[in-house]
Protein backbone atom coordinates (compact mmCIF):
# COMPACT_ATOMS: atom_id res chain seq x y z
CA UNK A 1 0.00 0.00 0.00
CA UNK A 2 2.25 3.10 -1.51
CA UNK A 3 2.28 6.50 0.69
CA UNK A 4 1.51 9.31 -1.72
CA UNK A 5 -1.03 11.83 -0.25
CA UNK A 6 -0.05 12.71 3.23
CA UNK A 7 1.46 15.70 2.45
CA UNK A 8 -2.06 16.76 0.84
CA UNK A 9 -3.80 15.65 3.55
CA UNK A 10 -3.42 18.54 5.83
CA UNK A 11 -5.50 20.84 3.35
CA UNK A 12 -8.35 18.76 2.92
CA UNK A 13 -8.50 16.98 6.61
CA UNK A 14 -12.07 19.16 7.45
CA UNK A 15 -13.85 17.93 4.32
CA UNK A 16 -12.56 14.46 4.35
CA UNK A 17 -13.57 13.74 8.16
CA UNK A 18 -16.48 11.31 7.35
CA UNK A 19 -15.25 9.45 4.51
CA UNK A 20 -11.76 9.62 3.82
CA UNK A 21 -9.21 11.13 1.66
CA UNK A 22 -10.45 12.68 -1.43
CA UNK A 23 -9.43 11.43 -4.91
CA UNK A 24 -8.56 13.25 -7.72
CA UNK A 25 -11.90 13.74 -9.59
CA UNK A 26 -11.41 11.91 -12.47
CA UNK A 27 -14.19 10.47 -15.31
CA UNK A 28 -15.08 7.25 -14.28
CA UNK A 29 -16.62 4.45 -16.82
CA UNK A 30 -19.52 2.97 -15.76
CA UNK A 31 -19.63 0.13 -13.21
CA UNK A 32 -17.86 -3.21 -14.05
CA UNK A 33 -20.69 -5.26 -12.30
CA UNK A 34 -24.04 -6.09 -12.95
CA UNK A 35 -26.19 -7.72 -10.34
CA UNK A 36 -27.41 -10.92 -10.00
CA UNK A 37 -31.10 -12.01 -9.87
CA UNK A 38 -32.03 -14.09 -6.94
CA UNK A 39 -35.78 -15.41 -6.23
CA UNK A 40 -35.94 -14.38 -3.30
CA UNK A 41 -38.80 -16.14 -1.92
CA UNK A 42 -36.16 -19.22 -2.31
CA UNK A 43 -33.67 -17.39 0.87
CA UNK A 44 -34.13 -16.80 4.29
CA UNK A 45 -31.25 -14.46 6.36
CA UNK A 46 -28.87 -16.86 8.20
CA UNK A 47 -26.46 -14.01 9.28
CA UNK A 48 -28.20 -11.54 11.58
CA UNK A 49 -25.31 -8.65 10.92
CA UNK A 50 -22.87 -7.71 8.39
CA UNK A 51 -20.17 -5.68 8.47
CA UNK A 52 -18.40 -4.68 4.72
CA UNK A 53 -14.64 -3.36 4.99
CA UNK A 54 -13.31 -1.38 2.31
CA UNK A 55 -9.78 -0.82 1.84
CA UNK A 56 -9.27 2.75 0.95
CA UNK A 57 -5.65 2.96 1.36
CA UNK A 58 -2.69 4.27 -1.19
CA UNK A 59 -2.40 0.83 -3.28
CA UNK A 60 -6.02 0.25 -3.94
CA UNK A 61 -5.18 3.36 -6.70
CA UNK A 62 -2.83 0.97 -8.95
CA UNK A 63 -4.52 -0.24 -11.78
CA UNK A 64 -5.42 -4.00 -11.79
CA UNK A 65 -6.62 -4.97 -15.43
CA UNK A 66 -7.14 -1.45 -16.85
CA UNK A 67 -9.06 0.13 -13.89
CA UNK A 68 -8.00 1.28 -10.09
CA UNK A 69 -8.07 -1.70 -7.56
CA UNK A 70 -10.29 0.67 -5.47
CA UNK A 71 -12.50 1.29 -8.59
CA UNK A 72 -13.17 -2.45 -8.73
CA UNK A 73 -13.64 -2.75 -5.25
CA UNK A 74 -16.31 -0.66 -5.12
CA UNK A 75 -18.08 -1.53 -8.19
CA UNK A 76 -17.96 -4.58 -6.66
CA UNK A 77 -19.33 -3.79 -3.71
CA UNK A 78 -22.32 -1.98 -5.69
CA UNK A 79 -23.03 -4.78 -7.23
CA UNK A 80 -23.20 -6.96 -4.36
CA UNK A 81 -25.40 -4.26 -2.55
CA UNK A 82 -28.03 -4.84 -5.33
CA UNK A 83 -27.76 -8.76 -5.20
CA UNK A 84 -28.51 -8.88 -1.51
CA UNK A 85 -32.24 -9.19 -0.75
CA UNK A 86 -33.36 -6.77 1.60
CA UNK A 87 -34.27 -9.50 4.55
CA UNK A 88 -34.23 -8.17 8.77
CA UNK A 89 -30.69 -8.26 9.26
CA UNK A 90 -28.59 -5.22 10.07
CA UNK A 91 -25.59 -4.03 8.10
CA UNK A 92 -22.83 -1.77 8.40
CA UNK A 93 -20.00 -0.31 6.00
CA UNK A 94 -16.31 0.38 7.14
CA UNK A 95 -13.26 1.93 5.84
CA UNK A 96 -9.20 1.53 7.39
CA UNK A 97 -6.79 3.97 6.21
CA UNK A 98 -4.45 6.57 8.17
CA UNK A 99 -5.15 10.12 8.67
CA UNK A 100 -2.23 12.25 9.65
CA UNK A 101 -1.07 9.70 12.23
CA UNK A 102 -4.11 9.78 13.72
CA UNK A 103 -4.71 6.02 14.59
CA UNK A 104 -8.10 6.44 16.61
CA UNK A 105 -9.63 7.60 13.03
CA UNK A 106 -7.66 5.00 11.10
CA UNK A 107 -10.80 3.44 10.27
CA UNK A 108 -14.22 5.00 9.57
CA UNK A 109 -17.88 4.10 10.23
CA UNK A 110 -19.70 5.14 6.93
CA UNK A 111 -22.80 3.44 7.08
CA UNK A 112 -24.63 1.73 10.07
CA UNK A 113 -25.22 -0.44 12.09
CA UNK A 114 -28.71 -0.33 10.79
CA UNK A 115 -30.95 -2.65 9.48
CA UNK A 116 -30.07 -3.21 5.69
CA UNK A 117 -31.48 -1.23 2.69
CA UNK A 118 -30.26 -1.56 -0.71
CA UNK A 119 -30.24 2.66 -0.85
CA UNK A 120 -28.68 3.42 2.31
CA UNK A 121 -25.68 1.16 1.61
CA UNK A 122 -25.55 2.46 -1.52
CA UNK A 123 -25.77 5.94 -0.54
CA UNK A 124 -22.88 5.31 2.12
CA UNK A 125 -20.92 3.37 -0.50
CA UNK A 126 -20.85 6.38 -3.12
CA UNK A 127 -20.14 8.52 -0.28
CA UNK A 128 -16.31 6.60 0.01
CA UNK A 129 -13.13 8.54 -1.17
CA UNK A 130 -9.62 7.32 -1.80
CA UNK A 131 -6.29 7.29 -0.69
CA UNK A 132 -4.35 7.39 2.34
CA UNK A 133 -1.59 6.04 4.20
CA UNK A 134 -1.70 2.45 4.33
CA UNK A 135 -1.14 1.09 7.75
CA UNK A 136 -1.84 -2.71 9.03
CA UNK A 137 -2.86 -1.45 12.11
CA UNK A 138 -5.90 0.27 10.55
CA UNK A 139 -7.41 -3.11 8.99
CA UNK A 140 -6.76 -4.78 12.97
CA UNK A 141 -8.29 -1.77 14.67
CA UNK A 142 -10.83 -1.98 11.88
CA UNK A 143 -11.81 -5.47 12.22
CA UNK A 144 -12.33 -5.05 16.24
CA UNK A 145 -14.48 -2.55 16.00
CA UNK A 146 -17.13 -4.66 14.55
CA UNK A 147 -17.46 -6.50 18.21
CA UNK A 148 -18.12 -2.17 19.12
CA UNK A 149 -20.47 -1.76 16.46
CA UNK A 150 -22.61 -4.88 16.59
CA UNK A 151 -23.78 -6.53 19.76
CA UNK A 152 -21.99 -9.79 18.62
CA UNK A 153 -22.73 -12.25 21.42
CA UNK A 154 -26.36 -12.13 19.93
CA UNK A 155 -26.63 -13.95 16.64
CA UNK A 156 -24.40 -14.23 14.16
CA UNK A 157 -22.06 -11.63 11.92
CA UNK A 158 -20.51 -12.17 8.52
CA UNK A 159 -17.73 -9.94 8.17
CA UNK A 160 -16.71 -9.06 4.30
CA UNK A 161 -13.04 -7.63 3.75
CA UNK A 162 -12.31 -6.25 0.12
CA UNK A 163 -8.75 -5.47 -0.32
CA UNK A 164 -5.95 -6.05 -2.31
CA UNK A 165 -4.08 -7.54 0.44
CA UNK A 166 -1.03 -5.58 0.17
CA UNK A 167 1.78 -4.53 3.17
CA UNK A 168 0.12 -6.28 5.78
CA UNK A 169 1.62 -7.67 8.91
CA UNK A 170 -0.07 -10.13 11.40
CA UNK A 171 -2.14 -7.82 12.74
CA UNK A 172 -5.28 -8.03 10.93
CA UNK A 173 -4.92 -11.97 11.45
CA UNK A 174 -4.33 -11.88 15.35
CA UNK A 175 -7.85 -9.18 15.16
CA UNK A 176 -9.89 -12.04 13.39
CA UNK A 177 -8.61 -14.86 15.99
CA UNK A 178 -9.64 -12.85 18.62
CA UNK A 179 -13.09 -12.69 17.68
CA UNK A 180 -13.31 -16.37 17.24
CA UNK A 181 -11.95 -17.31 20.72
CA UNK A 182 -14.80 -14.91 22.04
CA UNK A 183 -17.25 -15.75 19.57
CA UNK A 184 -16.96 -19.10 17.62
CA UNK A 185 -18.77 -19.72 14.21
CA UNK A 186 -21.49 -17.24 15.57
CA UNK A 187 -18.63 -14.49 13.64
CA UNK A 188 -17.62 -15.71 10.26
CA UNK A 189 -14.77 -13.30 7.96
CA UNK A 190 -14.71 -13.74 4.19
CA UNK A 191 -11.85 -11.77 2.35
CA UNK A 192 -12.26 -10.23 -1.24
CA UNK A 193 -9.32 -9.71 -2.88
CA UNK A 194 -8.44 -7.64 -6.23
CA UNK A 195 -4.81 -8.13 -7.12
CA UNK A 196 -1.88 -10.52 -7.48
CA UNK A 197 0.62 -9.22 -5.48
CA UNK A 198 1.93 -12.73 -3.69
CA UNK A 199 2.05 -11.18 -0.42
CA UNK A 200 -1.12 -9.65 -0.08
CA UNK A 201 -2.67 -13.37 -1.85
CA UNK A 202 -1.08 -15.15 1.24
CA UNK A 203 -2.27 -12.57 3.77
CA UNK A 204 -6.24 -12.70 2.34
CA UNK A 205 -6.16 -16.34 2.50
CA UNK A 206 -4.83 -16.57 6.09
CA UNK A 207 -7.60 -13.78 6.84
CA UNK A 208 -9.52 -15.87 6.01
CA UNK A 209 -8.43 -19.21 7.24
CA UNK A 210 -8.81 -17.87 10.49
CA UNK A 211 -11.62 -17.03 10.89
CA UNK A 212 -12.73 -20.68 10.19
CA UNK A 213 -16.32 -20.24 8.90
CA UNK A 214 -15.70 -17.84 6.00
CA UNK A 215 -13.67 -18.46 2.74
CA UNK A 216 -11.24 -15.96 0.32
CA UNK A 217 -12.79 -14.98 -3.07
CA UNK A 218 -10.90 -13.87 -6.22
CA UNK A 219 -11.82 -11.08 -8.55
CA UNK A 220 -10.64 -12.68 -11.76
CA UNK A 221 -12.40 -11.38 -14.60
CA UNK A 222 -14.33 -8.05 -13.71
CA UNK A 223 -15.91 -7.65 -16.34
CA UNK A 224 -18.59 -10.74 -15.12
CA UNK A 225 -20.92 -11.24 -12.28
CA UNK A 226 -22.31 -14.77 -12.46
CA UNK A 227 -20.29 -15.62 -9.20
CA UNK A 228 -21.94 -12.76 -7.42
CA UNK A 229 -24.97 -14.91 -6.64
CA UNK A 230 -23.52 -17.50 -5.75
CA UNK A 231 -21.35 -15.32 -3.37
CA UNK A 232 -24.26 -13.49 -2.17
CA UNK A 233 -26.30 -16.88 -0.87
CA UNK A 234 -23.40 -18.17 0.40
CA UNK A 235 -22.50 -15.38 2.71
CA UNK A 236 -26.09 -14.19 3.25
CA UNK A 237 -28.61 -16.43 2.32
CA UNK A 238 -29.82 -20.10 3.34
CA UNK A 239 -32.48 -21.89 1.30
CA UNK A 240 -35.85 -21.45 2.66
CA UNK A 241 -37.83 -23.97 4.41
CA UNK A 242 -40.73 -25.41 2.54
CA UNK A 243 -43.85 -26.06 4.98
CA UNK A 244 -46.26 -28.21 3.76
CA UNK A 245 -49.26 -26.45 4.13
CA UNK A 246 -51.41 -27.64 6.81
CA UNK A 247 -54.42 -29.37 6.30
CA UNK A 248 -57.56 -27.38 6.36
CA UNK A 249 -59.60 -28.79 9.38
CA UNK A 250 -63.39 -29.53 7.72
CA UNK A 251 -65.46 -29.29 10.79
CA UNK A 252 -67.93 -31.84 10.63
CA UNK A 253 -71.45 -30.66 10.72
CA UNK A 254 -73.31 -31.25 14.30
CA UNK A 255 -77.09 -32.20 15.16
CA UNK A 256 -77.45 -30.46 17.95
CA UNK A 257 -81.46 -31.42 18.72
CA UNK A 258 -80.35 -35.36 17.53
CA UNK A 259 -82.96 -35.37 14.72
CA UNK A 260 -81.19 -36.74 11.97
CA UNK A 261 -80.68 -33.51 9.72
CA UNK A 262 -77.32 -31.86 10.67
CA UNK A 263 -77.62 -27.80 12.13
CA UNK A 264 -76.66 -26.36 8.57
CA UNK A 265 -79.54 -27.91 6.87
CA UNK A 266 -81.87 -27.92 10.07
CA UNK A 267 -84.70 -25.27 9.37
CA UNK A 268 -86.87 -26.68 12.48
CA UNK A 269 -83.99 -26.65 15.08
CA UNK A 270 -84.17 -27.77 18.86
CA UNK A 271 -87.15 -30.61 18.51
CA UNK A 272 -87.91 -32.68 20.54
CA UNK A 273 -85.61 -36.27 20.71
CA UNK A 274 -87.58 -39.15 19.22
CA UNK A 275 -89.48 -37.52 16.79
CA UNK A 276 -89.60 -37.99 12.96
CA UNK A 277 -88.51 -35.06 10.64
CA UNK A 278 -88.37 -34.38 7.12
CA UNK A 279 -85.84 -33.74 5.28
CA UNK A 280 -85.71 -29.96 6.67
CA UNK A 281 -85.47 -31.20 10.18
CA UNK A 282 -89.30 -30.27 10.96
CA UNK A 283 -91.55 -31.96 13.02
CA UNK A 284 -94.73 -32.64 10.24
CA UNK A 285 -97.02 -34.45 9.70
CA UNK A 286 -98.37 -34.33 6.48
CA UNK A 287 -102.30 -33.42 5.53
CA UNK A 288 -102.90 -36.01 3.37
CA UNK A 289 -101.85 -38.84 6.29
CA UNK A 290 -103.99 -36.67 8.88
CA UNK A 291 -106.59 -35.44 6.66
CA UNK A 292 -109.39 -36.09 3.67
CA UNK A 293 -109.43 -33.66 0.88
CA UNK A 294 -110.80 -30.63 1.72
CA UNK A 295 -111.31 -31.70 5.14
CA UNK A 296 -110.35 -30.96 8.68
CA UNK A 297 -111.51 -34.25 10.21
CA UNK A 298 -108.43 -36.01 11.50
CA UNK A 299 -108.37 -39.68 10.00
CA UNK A 300 -109.01 -42.37 12.46
CA UNK A 301 -106.03 -44.29 10.90
CA UNK A 302 -104.02 -41.27 12.41
CA UNK A 303 -104.71 -41.51 15.49
CA UNK A 304 -101.95 -43.80 16.63
CA UNK A 305 -99.32 -41.17 15.60
CA UNK A 306 -100.87 -38.64 17.36
CA UNK A 307 -101.21 -40.49 20.35
CA UNK A 308 -97.50 -40.88 19.74
CA UNK A 309 -96.60 -37.11 19.41
CA UNK A 310 -99.20 -36.52 22.62
CA UNK A 311 -96.63 -39.11 25.00
CA UNK A 312 -93.67 -37.01 23.75
CA UNK A 313 -94.95 -33.50 24.28
CA UNK A 314 -95.68 -35.33 27.88
CA UNK A 315 -92.17 -35.79 28.45
CA UNK A 316 -90.91 -32.72 27.69
CA UNK A 317 -93.07 -30.61 29.93
CA UNK A 318 -90.68 -27.68 29.35
CA UNK A 319 -91.35 -26.87 25.93
CA UNK A 320 -94.32 -25.41 24.78
CA UNK A 321 -95.03 -26.05 20.71
CA UNK A 322 -96.56 -24.62 17.92
CA UNK A 323 -98.88 -26.45 15.88
CA UNK A 324 -98.87 -24.85 12.43
CA UNK A 325 -101.28 -25.62 9.63
CA UNK A 326 -100.18 -25.38 5.79
CA UNK A 327 -101.94 -25.97 2.73
CA UNK A 328 -101.04 -26.06 -0.90
CA UNK A 329 -101.95 -23.46 -3.82
CA UNK A 330 -104.97 -24.82 -5.16
CA UNK A 331 -107.87 -22.56 -4.27
CA UNK A 332 -107.82 -18.70 -2.95
CA UNK A 333 -105.44 -17.87 -0.11
CA UNK A 334 -108.31 -16.20 1.92
CA UNK A 335 -109.58 -19.98 2.15
CA UNK A 336 -106.16 -21.91 2.51
CA UNK A 337 -106.00 -19.60 5.71
CA UNK A 338 -109.06 -20.78 7.35
CA UNK A 339 -108.24 -24.96 5.99
CA UNK A 340 -104.74 -24.71 7.51
CA UNK A 341 -106.27 -22.25 10.86
CA UNK A 342 -109.25 -25.57 11.00
CA UNK A 343 -106.52 -28.29 10.80
CA UNK A 344 -103.57 -26.77 13.25
CA UNK A 345 -106.77 -26.50 15.98
CA UNK A 346 -108.08 -29.80 14.93
CA UNK A 347 -104.53 -31.60 16.00
CA UNK A 348 -104.73 -29.32 19.03
CA UNK A 349 -107.44 -30.52 20.52
CA UNK A 350 -106.92 -34.00 19.69
CA UNK A 351 -103.60 -33.59 21.83
CA UNK A 352 -105.33 -31.84 24.90
CA UNK A 353 -107.98 -35.21 24.74
CA UNK A 354 -104.92 -37.16 25.70
CA UNK A 355 -103.56 -35.21 28.33
CA UNK A 356 -101.38 -32.35 26.94
CA UNK A 357 -101.35 -29.22 28.88
CA UNK A 358 -103.71 -26.70 26.34
CA UNK A 359 -101.69 -24.12 27.89
CA UNK A 360 -98.25 -25.09 26.48
CA UNK A 361 -100.07 -25.49 22.72
CA UNK A 362 -100.75 -22.49 19.94
CA UNK A 363 -102.79 -23.30 16.99
CA UNK A 364 -101.75 -21.13 14.20
CA UNK A 365 -102.57 -21.16 10.29
CA UNK A 366 -100.34 -20.39 7.92
CA UNK A 367 -102.19 -21.47 4.68
CA UNK A 368 -100.31 -21.43 1.83
CA UNK A 369 -97.58 -18.66 2.40
CA UNK A 370 -94.77 -21.56 3.77
CA UNK A 371 -94.49 -24.17 1.18
CA UNK A 372 -92.30 -27.16 1.83
CA UNK A 373 -91.69 -27.72 -1.53
CA UNK A 374 -92.79 -27.00 -5.06
CA UNK A 375 -96.75 -26.73 -5.96
CA UNK A 376 -95.96 -27.88 -9.63
CA UNK A 377 -96.19 -30.84 -8.63
CA UNK A 378 -98.67 -33.40 -7.44
CA UNK A 379 -96.08 -34.85 -4.61
CA UNK A 380 -95.14 -31.48 -4.02
CA UNK A 381 -98.73 -30.51 -3.07
CA UNK A 382 -98.98 -33.09 -0.83
CA UNK A 383 -95.99 -32.28 0.93
CA UNK A 384 -97.21 -28.67 1.71
CA UNK A 385 -100.68 -29.83 2.94
CA UNK A 386 -99.32 -30.56 6.68
CA UNK A 387 -99.01 -29.92 10.31
CA UNK A 388 -96.01 -28.87 11.72
CA UNK A 389 -95.03 -28.94 15.63
CA UNK A 390 -92.12 -26.10 16.21
CA UNK A 391 -90.52 -25.81 19.90
CA UNK A 392 -91.05 -22.14 21.17
CA UNK A 393 -88.66 -22.07 24.22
Amino acid sequence: MKKYCATLLSLVIVSTLFFGCVAPQVQQPKSLFSPSQLQTDQYQPKVDNFMVILDTSSSMSDKYRGYSKFKIAKDYLGALNQTLPEFDYNGALRTFDTIVNDSEKSTLLVYGPTKYSTAGFESALNGVKGFCEDSSVSLAKAIAATEKDFNLAQGTTAIILISDGEDMDQMPVKAVQNLKNQLGDRVCTYTIRIGDDPAGIKQMEKIAETGACGFPVVVVDHKTSDTMGDLVERVFLAKAEKVAPKPVQVAKPIDSDGDGVTDDKDQCPNTPIGVTVDVRGCWTYSAVVLFNFDSTEIKSKAHPMLNETSDILKKNPEINFEIGGHTDNIGSAEYNMKLSEGRANAVMQYLVSKGVDAKRLTAKGFGLTKPAASNDTQEGRAKNRRVELTPLN
